[in-house]
């Protein structure tokens, strides 16, 4: 039996419904997006057609499917659904898919589109360049640890080391394999493919330590100055900062800001570096599973960076942490109006709660949550809906 994702059953609502918007999916590299669009498209009532962009592909070719699409739409009374994946392939795609869609609306066609690529930071350009009002996003996060668990059998250690990397998990058992896998198929392509071939990046090395870094210290806070001093290659804070906006962008590699009720002084504070996928550490220090199963400093590490990558796959919460002199919150998150303070304590980490004491008393949140020792369980938290604690 095929697993299905949750969001599969958002894409098809939302391609069932009368045509209303564009349905733009959005995620980082190999996340699933194309075997959950294909999987979606086999349980809609209407006709479709999907298609995938190739490198070199003009906006001609992009007429030709639109075509081929409008007529089908008329043989159906629901219309009929397009899907282009790898859209960013094509050179201007946005300017033209707006006049297409534009046209349909005006002619009241029933055509309903689907969009989807390789390169979340590509489509995002496109979107901003000149799509206002005819999209709508639906978000593909990481994959969670309740979905791996349920669709590949994996233990809450396997999923901190091998990460939720859907053809990653396939290598369980070859250590060896799944190290290739992150660097061929994720690591390398995301940096050469997402950013340096699609970005003006004047420092490609310093973009390329700079990740390396981040996923060496995810977890850790650290002032660009410091990154900059274990950096190699020369720089400044302010390329430093762009690089780390990038790779968020690409869905790997974010710095979450300091909570704080100022706002310009939250952008200004010194980044915690997160990486979205515990495979990014993995993949990166070559360790072999049992050594860092046994390395209590870097088990911890996977544990923290695991719980703030499931909190970031919440695309409306907005997530920080917090910090005043030695006291500190491990992840401060708004969601919803309300406001949740977690600190995560494996075992090798002091029950002391200092922190969490000095943030409650001075911003009162309506959620403490302890998770590790002596707290809630990491597997049932990372299988828990946030606002299920509140």
């Amino acid at each position: 039996m095929t697993f299905e994702r949750p969001i599969s059953k958002i894409l098809i609502t939302r391609m069932n419904e009368p045509r209303h918007k564009m349905q733009i999916l959005i995620g980082a590299r190999q996340v699933g997006k194309t075997t959950l669009t294909i999987h979606a498209l086999k349980k809609i009532d209407q006709p479709y057609i999907y298609v995938i962009a190739e490198s070199g592909y003009t906006v001609n070719w992009l007429d030709q499917q639109w075509s081929a699409a409008r007529a089908l739409s008329l043989q159906n009374l629901n219309g009929a659904v397009l899907v282009i994946d790898e859209i960013q392939k094509i050179e201007n795609w946005s300017e033209r898919v707006k006049r297409l869609w534009d046209e349909d609306t005006t002619q009241s066609k029933h055509l309903k589109v689907v969009l989807l690529g390789s390169s979340s930071l590509l489509l995002h350009r496109g979107l901003s360049e000149s799509m206002a009002g005819r999209f709508e996003i639906i978000p593909v996060p990481h994959w969670s640890f309740a979905e791996c668990e349920e669709a590949f059998g994996v233990t809450i250690d396997e999923y901190l080391y091998f990460g939720a990397y859907p053809g990653a998990l396939a290598y369980i058992q070859d250590e060896e394999r799944f190290l290739a896998y992150m660097q061929d198929s994720i690591i390398e392509p995301v940096i050469t493919r997402d950013i340096l071939s699609q970005c003006i990046v004047h420092k490609p090395a310093l973009l390329r330590q700079l990740f390396h870094l981040g996923c060496n210290y995810s977890g850790q806070i650290l002032s660009y100055n410091k990154m900059l001093g274990q950096m190699q290659d020369a720089g400044n804070t302010t390329t430093l900062s762009h690089y780390l906006t990038l790779l968020e962008q690409a869905g790997v590699l974010c710095g979450l800001h300091k909570f704080c009720a100022q706002e310009v002084r939250l952008r200004q504070s010194s980044p915690k570096l997160q990486v979205y996928n515990t495979a990014l550490m993995t993949g990166s220090d070559h360790k072999n599973f049992k050594a860092v199963m046994n390395d209590s400093k870097l088990k911890g590490r996977l544990v923290e960076s695991a719980v703030g990558a499931s909190l970031l796959m919440d695309a409306k919460a907005h997530v920080y942490y917090w910090r005043e002199n030695n006291q500190e919150v491990d992840f401060i998150v708004k969601s919803k109006g309300k406001l949740i303070a977690i600190e995560v304590k494996s075992a090798e980490k002091s029950l002391k709660l200092d922190g969490m004491q000095a943030f409650a008393k001075n911003y009162h949140p309506d959620c403490k949550l302890l998770v590790g020792s002596n707290g809630v369980q990491l597997e049932l938290f990372l299988k828990t809906p946030l606002n299920n604690f509140l």
